[in-house]
Order: C-alpha cells, then structure tokens, then sequence
C-alpha cells in the first residue's frame, strides 16, 4: 500500500510540479482540417506499446486580467455557440500571429477587445484547458495602469455585441464559487489574482517569464 506521507528516499518532498516527457511518437496526421484548429492523430509508443491519440491540434492563446486602481476586474460577455451562453470572460484570443510573442499578443488582444493598453504587465497563471483532449495552453497576464487606446477598435461576429463590465475582483470569486459563471481562463484568473494579492503580489512573475511548453514566438511551428 502507498505511503501518502512518503517524501521518497532522501526523506525531502520534491516541489509539486509538472514533469516534461518526451515519448516516440510513429506517425503523426492532420485528420481534420478546421477554419480555426485542427483535429491530429498520433500514434506513439508508451509502456511497451502504440498507441494512438486524437486530440485538438490548437496554437494557444493568452488571456488579460485588467485591474483598475480599485482591483476591478474588466469582463466581456459574448456569445460562445459550442455551449450557447453569452458567458463573462477575460479579453483574450489565440496566438495565430506567426513570430507574435505571448505579451504582444495579450497587448493586441486587450486594445482589440477593451480598446484599454497597460503599462504594468505581470503573468498570473499559465495552464493547459484539457490536457486529456487539447494541447492549448494559455498564459494569463495581469494588467494594470489601464488607460484607454487611441482609437476604438471595430468588432465583428460574436463580439459586435460584446457588452463590457468593472467588476470587483472579490464579487468575481463569489461568482465563481458560486457557479454562476463557468469560463475557464476567467475562473482561473480571478482565483489566482486573489491568492496572489493574499500573498502581497509575490507571486506574479515577470512579463516576459518562460512559458514551459512552448516556444517563445507566437504561433506554433506547423506540424507535417
């Protein structure tokens, strides 16, 4: 039976933390070809066997938790038609620029969506949406100093429609504790804004951080 107190065999418990592994893939084929990301079929060897995998085939994305001079929160509500709600959301959008690094493109997204620039960037959380299914990571900045852009941005699709809130960090938790929103970046961005601020900020690390698991440039290298 496992020990759950075990620390292993120095008696030291290691940091917890995600473990990079590269395994052989075989073969590895674009099954399907979408407007936005693609479905990838990979066959590789793991435990003595092949076996194979599809999963979404996505180029990222970067999220933006703007907070005013009084830790409120900038949201968006758009329509998303996979789960037909008009959820609550962070500006965020994908790293489909080629050579855009993470930060230009969450500076981008911030003008395109809040038309609001920063001069404080900070990242808060990096996390993959569903490791099981998706290789999409995302990487949240926190963004303060807001000031508003130059020129208003035009908006099309589901966010000619976009309606803008301030809300305050502490109600945006309630919300997510409360279940009355379900966004993924958004959720984790509003809980780890509040564990950092608990902490005095400490843990927020510099703009341009490495971001374990991708490459430095923007969109991703095309696969064969």
């Amino acid at each position: 039976m496992t020990d759950l107190h075990d620390t292993g065999d120095d008696g030291r418990r290691e940091p917890l933390a995600d473990e990079r592994v590269e395994v052989p893939v075989v073969s590895s084929d674009r099954v399907f070809e979408g407007r936005v990301w693609d479905i990838r079929q990979d066959a590789l060897e793991f435990g003595g066997e092949t076996i194979v995998r599809e999963y979404m085939d996505h180029t990222g994305a970067v999220g933006v938790l703007a907070l005013d001079d009084e830790d409120r929160a900038l949201l968006i509500k758009q329509y998303r038609h996979p789960v037909r709600l008009r959820d609550w959301e962070i500006p965020a959008g994908l790293l489909d620029v080629d050579g855009e690094p993470p930060l230009a493109a969450a500076k981008r997204e911030l003008a395109e969506e809040a038309d609001l620039e920063a001069s404080e960037w900070m990242v808060l959380a990096d996390f993959a949406t569903s490791p099981g299914g998706s290789d999409e990571l995302i990487r949240v900045y926190l963004a303060r100093g807001l000031s508003a852009t130059a020129e208003e941005f035009t908006r099309e699709g589901e966010e000619a429609d976009m309606e803008t809130r301030w809300v305050p960090l502490d109600e945006c938790v309630d919300a997510v504790l409360d279940r009355r929103i379900c966004n993924a970046p958004l959720s984790i961005a509003v809980l780890a804004a509040a564990a950092a601020r608990a902490r005095g900020w400490s843990s927020l690390g510099a703009a341009d951080a490495p971001w374990p698991g991708r490459s430095s440039g923007g969109a991703e290298p095309a696969r064969p």
